[in-house]
Protein backbone atom coordinates (compact mmCIF):
# COMPACT_ATOMS: atom_id res chain seq x y z
CA UNK A 1 0.00 0.00 0.00
CA UNK A 2 1.55 3.44 -1.14
CA UNK A 3 2.61 5.34 1.87
CA UNK A 4 2.15 2.57 4.48
CA UNK A 5 4.07 2.60 7.55
CA UNK A 6 6.38 -0.19 8.05
CA UNK A 7 6.97 -1.32 11.63
CA UNK A 8 9.86 -4.15 12.46
CA UNK A 9 7.33 -7.06 13.90
CA UNK A 10 10.52 -8.73 15.03
CA UNK A 11 11.75 -6.22 17.37
CA UNK A 12 8.90 -3.80 18.52
CA UNK A 13 9.41 -0.50 18.96
CA UNK A 14 7.68 1.90 21.02
CA UNK A 15 6.04 3.32 18.03
CA UNK A 16 5.11 -0.27 17.25
CA UNK A 17 3.34 -1.13 20.70
CA UNK A 18 1.95 2.27 20.71
CA UNK A 19 0.01 1.73 17.32
CA UNK A 20 -0.85 -1.98 17.85
CA UNK A 21 -2.95 -1.01 20.86
CA UNK A 22 -5.02 1.93 19.12
CA UNK A 23 -5.70 0.06 16.45
CA UNK A 24 -6.84 -2.80 18.33
CA UNK A 25 -9.37 0.04 19.99
CA UNK A 26 -10.19 1.72 17.25
CA UNK A 27 -11.39 -2.15 15.86
CA UNK A 28 -13.42 -2.55 18.97
CA UNK A 29 -15.49 0.95 18.50
CA UNK A 30 -18.49 0.24 17.36
CA UNK A 31 -20.29 3.59 17.67
CA UNK A 32 -21.25 5.08 14.71
CA UNK A 33 -19.43 7.74 13.01
CA UNK A 34 -22.46 9.42 11.49
CA UNK A 35 -23.95 10.42 14.70
CA UNK A 36 -20.63 11.13 16.29
CA UNK A 37 -19.77 13.69 13.29
CA UNK A 38 -23.23 15.46 14.27
CA UNK A 39 -21.77 15.83 17.95
CA UNK A 40 -19.09 17.23 16.50
CA UNK A 41 -20.39 19.23 14.25
CA UNK A 42 -23.10 20.75 17.05
CA UNK A 43 -19.87 22.24 19.08
CA UNK A 44 -20.05 26.01 17.87
CA UNK A 45 -17.16 26.97 20.42
CA UNK A 46 -13.89 26.11 18.44
CA UNK A 47 -10.74 28.32 18.66
CA UNK A 48 -8.56 29.41 15.66
CA UNK A 49 -5.22 27.19 16.43
CA UNK A 50 -3.75 27.59 13.50
CA UNK A 51 -4.20 31.48 13.78
CA UNK A 52 -3.26 31.27 16.97
CA UNK A 53 0.36 30.37 15.51
CA UNK A 54 1.09 33.02 13.21
CA UNK A 55 2.60 36.02 13.72
CA UNK A 56 6.42 37.68 13.53
CA UNK A 57 7.42 36.21 16.56
CA UNK A 58 7.91 32.37 17.44
CA UNK A 59 4.61 30.81 18.70
CA UNK A 60 4.49 28.30 22.01
CA UNK A 61 2.02 25.29 22.22
CA UNK A 62 2.52 24.57 25.49
CA UNK A 63 1.89 20.62 26.72
CA UNK A 64 0.17 18.75 29.43
CA UNK A 65 2.26 15.79 29.70
CA UNK A 66 2.29 12.91 32.89
CA UNK A 67 4.43 10.42 31.55
CA UNK A 68 6.32 8.97 28.31
CA UNK A 69 7.17 5.75 27.64
CA UNK A 70 10.51 5.83 27.56
CA UNK A 71 11.25 8.22 30.44
CA UNK A 72 8.07 6.84 33.10
CA UNK A 73 6.58 9.45 35.11
CA UNK A 74 6.90 13.17 34.27
CA UNK A 75 4.68 14.69 36.27
CA UNK A 76 1.92 12.32 37.34
CA UNK A 77 0.06 14.72 39.85
CA UNK A 78 -0.13 17.30 37.48
CA UNK A 79 -3.28 19.50 37.89
CA UNK A 80 -4.01 20.26 34.26
CA UNK A 81 -6.49 23.64 34.88
CA UNK A 82 -3.61 24.77 36.90
CA UNK A 83 -0.79 24.27 34.72
CA UNK A 84 -3.17 25.26 31.97
CA UNK A 85 -3.24 28.82 33.67
CA UNK A 86 0.18 29.17 34.45
CA UNK A 87 1.22 28.49 30.84
CA UNK A 88 -1.36 31.43 29.48
CA UNK A 89 0.31 33.31 31.97
CA UNK A 90 3.59 32.13 30.97
CA UNK A 91 2.91 33.52 26.98
CA UNK A 92 1.89 29.88 25.68
CA UNK A 93 0.46 30.69 22.00
CA UNK A 94 -1.78 27.13 22.22
CA UNK A 95 -1.68 23.91 24.42
CA UNK A 96 -1.12 20.54 23.70
CA UNK A 97 -2.82 17.85 25.86
CA UNK A 98 -1.88 14.48 25.91
CA UNK A 99 -5.03 12.18 25.84
CA UNK A 100 -3.71 8.78 25.28
CA UNK A 101 -3.83 6.55 28.78
CA UNK A 102 -2.04 3.53 28.30
CA UNK A 103 1.65 4.79 27.66
CA UNK A 104 1.64 8.85 28.69
CA UNK A 105 -1.25 9.14 31.42
CA UNK A 106 -3.12 11.15 29.83
CA UNK A 107 -7.40 11.54 29.30
CA UNK A 108 -10.09 13.27 27.86
CA UNK A 109 -10.55 14.32 31.39
CA UNK A 110 -7.36 16.23 31.41
CA UNK A 111 -8.66 18.23 27.68
CA UNK A 112 -11.60 18.84 29.26
CA UNK A 113 -10.35 20.85 32.24
CA UNK A 114 -7.41 22.60 30.33
CA UNK A 115 -10.63 24.13 27.89
CA UNK A 116 -12.84 25.49 31.11
CA UNK A 117 -9.30 26.72 32.82
CA UNK A 118 -8.48 29.47 29.75
CA UNK A 119 -9.25 30.97 26.62
CA UNK A 120 -6.40 29.30 24.23
CA UNK A 121 -7.00 26.93 21.51
CA UNK A 122 -5.96 23.21 22.21
CA UNK A 123 -4.36 20.14 20.44
CA UNK A 124 -5.23 16.88 21.35
CA UNK A 125 -2.21 15.17 21.23
CA UNK A 126 -2.93 11.22 20.82
CA UNK A 127 -1.93 8.61 18.34
CA UNK A 128 -5.12 9.10 16.10
CA UNK A 129 -5.65 6.08 13.53
CA UNK A 130 -9.56 6.14 13.10
CA UNK A 131 -12.29 8.91 11.89
CA UNK A 132 -14.14 8.32 15.55
CA UNK A 133 -10.21 9.21 16.82
CA UNK A 134 -10.75 12.73 15.45
CA UNK A 135 -14.46 13.05 15.73
CA UNK A 136 -13.79 12.41 19.58
CA UNK A 137 -11.09 15.41 19.57
CA UNK A 138 -13.36 17.68 18.38
CA UNK A 139 -16.48 16.53 20.84
CA UNK A 140 -14.20 16.41 23.97
CA UNK A 141 -13.10 20.53 23.32
CA UNK A 142 -10.36 20.14 20.83
CA UNK A 143 -9.23 22.51 18.48
CA UNK A 144 -7.01 20.70 16.70
CA UNK A 145 -5.82 16.97 16.11
CA UNK A 146 -2.43 15.39 15.81
CA UNK A 147 -1.83 13.47 12.49
CA UNK A 148 1.15 11.40 12.29
CA UNK A 149 2.67 10.04 9.26
CA UNK A 150 4.60 7.51 9.86
CA UNK A 151 1.51 5.80 11.78
CA UNK A 152 -0.69 6.11 8.81
CA UNK A 153 -0.46 5.08 4.95
CA UNK A 154 -1.42 7.74 2.31
CA UNK A 155 -5.33 7.03 2.43
CA UNK A 156 -5.71 7.37 5.75
CA UNK A 157 -3.83 10.38 5.96
CA UNK A 158 -5.78 11.93 3.46
CA UNK A 159 -9.40 10.72 4.73
CA UNK A 160 -8.42 12.06 8.59
CA UNK A 161 -7.20 14.90 7.75
CA UNK A 162 -10.62 15.91 5.32
CA UNK A 163 -12.74 15.07 8.56
CA UNK A 164 -10.47 17.33 10.69
CA UNK A 165 -10.98 20.00 8.30
CA UNK A 166 -14.88 18.82 7.72
CA UNK A 167 -15.67 19.16 11.62
CA UNK A 168 -13.47 22.47 11.94
CA UNK A 169 -10.71 21.38 13.34
CA UNK A 170 -7.09 22.47 12.72
CA UNK A 171 -4.49 19.38 11.64
CA UNK A 172 -0.73 19.37 12.90
CA UNK A 173 0.82 17.36 10.71
CA UNK A 174 3.68 15.77 11.61
CA UNK A 175 6.51 14.01 10.47
CA UNK A 176 10.54 12.82 10.59
CA UNK A 177 11.95 13.61 7.62
CA UNK A 178 11.77 15.51 3.60
CA UNK A 179 10.03 11.76 2.29
CA UNK A 180 7.16 12.52 5.02
CA UNK A 181 6.79 16.31 4.40
CA UNK A 182 6.13 15.16 0.85
CA UNK A 183 3.03 13.12 2.05
CA UNK A 184 2.50 15.53 4.61
CA UNK A 185 1.71 18.21 1.62
CA UNK A 186 -0.17 15.74 -0.88
CA UNK A 187 -2.64 15.08 2.29
CA UNK A 188 -3.16 18.45 2.45
CA UNK A 189 -1.37 19.81 5.35
CA UNK A 190 -1.41 23.35 6.12
CA UNK A 191 0.82 23.06 9.73
CA UNK A 192 3.08 20.33 9.33
CA UNK A 193 5.22 19.83 12.98
CA UNK A 194 9.06 18.00 12.89
CA UNK A 195 9.42 16.11 15.55
CA UNK A 196 13.01 15.99 16.59
CA UNK A 197 12.49 12.70 18.74
CA UNK A 198 12.45 8.80 16.66
CA UNK A 199 9.13 7.31 17.55
CA UNK A 200 11.00 3.75 17.39
CA UNK A 201 13.44 4.33 19.45
CA UNK A 202 12.28 8.23 21.29
CA UNK A 203 16.10 9.25 21.20
CA UNK A 204 16.06 12.95 20.45
CA UNK A 205 18.46 14.73 17.22
CA UNK A 206 18.42 18.59 17.68
CA UNK A 207 18.94 19.34 14.03
CA UNK A 208 16.19 17.29 12.64
CA UNK A 209 13.96 20.33 12.57
CA UNK A 210 16.34 22.47 10.80
CA UNK A 211 17.49 20.03 8.14
CA UNK A 212 13.77 18.98 7.33
CA UNK A 213 12.47 22.54 7.92
CA UNK A 214 13.63 23.59 4.07
CA UNK A 215 11.29 21.42 2.75
CA UNK A 216 8.74 22.88 3.89
CA UNK A 217 6.93 25.27 1.78
CA UNK A 218 6.71 29.02 3.28
CA UNK A 219 2.93 28.82 2.94
CA UNK A 220 3.13 26.11 5.71
CA UNK A 221 2.94 26.93 9.12
CA UNK A 222 6.12 24.75 10.37
CA UNK A 223 6.28 23.30 13.93
CA UNK A 224 9.06 22.09 16.02
CA UNK A 225 8.57 19.21 18.56
CA UNK A 226 10.68 18.07 20.85
CA UNK A 227 14.38 18.31 21.90
CA UNK A 228 13.15 22.27 23.10
CA UNK A 229 14.55 23.44 26.44
CA UNK A 230 16.00 26.52 26.51
CA UNK A 231 15.22 30.13 25.07
CA UNK A 232 18.03 29.79 22.53
CA UNK A 233 16.46 26.26 21.36
CA UNK A 234 13.20 28.41 20.90
CA UNK A 235 15.39 31.22 19.49
CA UNK A 236 17.39 28.86 16.79
CA UNK A 237 14.36 27.55 15.47
CA UNK A 238 12.28 30.25 15.17
CA UNK A 239 15.41 31.87 13.34
CA UNK A 240 15.30 28.52 11.01
CA UNK A 241 11.71 29.67 10.09
CA UNK A 242 9.22 27.88 12.59
CA UNK A 243 6.17 29.53 13.58
CA UNK A 244 6.03 27.56 16.58
CA UNK A 245 7.48 25.11 19.28
CA UNK A 246 5.51 22.22 20.78
CA UNK A 247 7.42 22.06 24.43
CA UNK A 248 5.76 19.05 26.78
CA UNK A 249 8.80 17.73 28.87
CA UNK A 250 11.20 20.72 29.65
CA UNK A 251 7.79 22.62 31.05
CA UNK A 252 6.32 20.01 33.60
CA UNK A 253 9.66 19.11 35.05
CA UNK A 254 10.49 22.69 35.23
CA UNK A 255 10.90 24.52 38.62
CA UNK A 256 8.99 27.65 37.31
CA UNK A 257 7.27 26.60 34.46
CA UNK A 258 5.74 29.85 33.90
CA UNK A 259 9.68 31.67 33.56
CA UNK A 260 10.66 28.87 31.35
CA UNK A 261 8.22 29.36 28.77
CA UNK A 262 8.47 32.76 28.65
CA UNK A 263 12.14 32.17 27.78
CA UNK A 264 11.07 30.92 25.15
CA UNK A 265 8.74 33.88 23.48
CA UNK A 266 9.61 36.62 21.72
CA UNK A 267 12.04 35.51 19.13
CA UNK A 268 11.46 36.90 15.25
CA UNK A 269 10.49 34.03 12.96
CA UNK A 270 13.43 33.82 9.89
CA UNK A 271 12.42 32.90 6.70
CA UNK A 272 13.10 29.19 5.50
CA UNK A 273 16.06 28.82 3.31
CA UNK A 274 15.10 26.85 0.29
CA UNK A 275 11.38 26.66 1.48
CA UNK A 276 8.82 27.32 -1.79
CA UNK A 277 5.92 29.12 -1.53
Amino acid sequence: MQGAPHYDWCVPTYLDQILVAHRREAALDTRSSAELSREALSRTDSRNFHGALQGPQVSVIAEIKRRSPSKGDLAPSIDAAALAQTYKMGGASAMSVLTDSQFFGGSFADLESARRSIDLPLLRKDFTVSVNDVLDAKIHGADAVLLIVAALDDRELRELHTVAVDVGLSALVEVHDEIEVERALAAGASIIGVNQRDLHTFKVDTNRAQRVAQSIPSSVLAVAESGVRTGADAAELASAGFNAVLVGEHLVTADSPEQALHAMTGHHVGERKGANS
